[in-house]
């Protein structure tokens, strides 16, 4: 039996690609990146007004142009799972995705990826390298796990980056 596998979430007229350091088994197995319960990604989406309906990467995309993709495919029961290489590897890939659709924002879910990937310094928010021509943000990861970071803190920074790209005509 093979893995389940969770498909990007992404399209033209997209403003915001949301990355995710890899998607857990539940999402992979529902098809909605963030999809487990606990999981605080969409409670904060929805209170930052980034999207309208709750754990609907369909809808998300189509009315929002909110995408979704992970640096790391492989689905996981935790990131810690994952190899270092793992995620540089998946640089390329998404660097690509980005040149192709061209969102305004890259925005990371998890300081993880961006820190063995890119910059093992790296502080949640605005970066200094872009994925393809899209600026990239880092925030915290929303999973349930995580308790350093509050839903308020979550929503904060889905803020900027729904205000960062609220404007965009083409959507």
């Amino acid at each position: 039996m093979s893995e389940p596998w969770l498909a990007d979430s992404v399209g033209p007229n997209m403003r915001v690609l949301i990355c995710g350091l890899n998607p857990s088994v539940y999402s992979a197995e529902s098809g909605i990146s963030f999809g487990r319960p606990g999981n605080r990604f969409w409670p904060a989406a929805l209170a930052a007004g980034l999207v309208s309906v709750d754990r609907d990467p369909a809808h998300a995309l189509k009315h929002h142009g909110v995408g979704f993709t992970d640096l790391v495919k492989r689905p996981t029961r935790k990131a810690s799972e994952l190899e270092p290489h793992e995620y540089r590897d998946g640089l390329p890939r998404l660097d690509a995705l980005a040149e192709r659709y061209r969102p305004m924002v890259v925005c990371f879910v998890g300081l993880t990826g961006w820190r063995l990937a890119v910059d093992k310094t790296a502080t949640a928010g605005w970066q200094a390298r872009p994925v393809g021509p899209a600026r990239a943000y880092l925030m915290a990861s929303t999973s349930g796990l995580n308790a350093h970071a509050s839903l308020d803190d979550l929503t904060s920074h889905l803020r900027v980056v729904y205000e960062a790209c609220k404007n965009d005509p083409s959507i």
